[in-house]
């Protein structure tokens, strides 16, 4: 009974990581391309280099790394850092409840990325694909 219940916690990874790699994604192609309305919904994208650009590329190319479990530990970790500057740099400052500051995606992505830094892209991954252990 041990081994279906790790393979079930398995295979929930994998779904989890497709899920928020997919969702992840849609941000930074919101911040850089304007798509899915774009900045605050008015379609507009990042201009210049500043640390939202940066965002919108770590998000653009992170997003769909985590979503394919392609280089998925190093990515995840790199992630996670990135959410926890966004929330202590733009969410913090403006109190310190998450749901008053409007960082609850920021905390929860922080943390789901930070756990898959640790345990992997699970079995439905490129990762698996490539570096199978025989």
């Amino acid at each position: 009974m041990a081994n279906s219940g790790s393979s079930m916690e398995a295979w929930t990874r994998s779904l989890l990581r497709i899920v928020v790699g997919f969702t992840y994604m849609e941000h930074g192609f919101q911040k850089l391309f304007g798509l899915f309305g774009g900045i605050n919904g008015h379609g507009a994208a990042v201009h210049g280099f500043g640390l939202f650009f940066v965002a919108g590329v770590l998000e653009s190319i992170g997003g769909p790394l985590i979503l394919l479990g392609l280089f998925t530990r190093p990515v995840a970790f790199v992630l996670s850092g990135e959410m926890a500057v966004a929330y202590f740099m733009v969410h913090f400052p403006r109190s310190f409840w998450p749901i008053v500051s409007g960082g609850e995606l920021a905390a929860v992505y922080c943390f789901v990325f930070l756990y898959l830094s640790v345990a992997g892209a699970g079995p439905l991954s490129l990762d698996r694909m490539i570096w199978k252990k025989k």
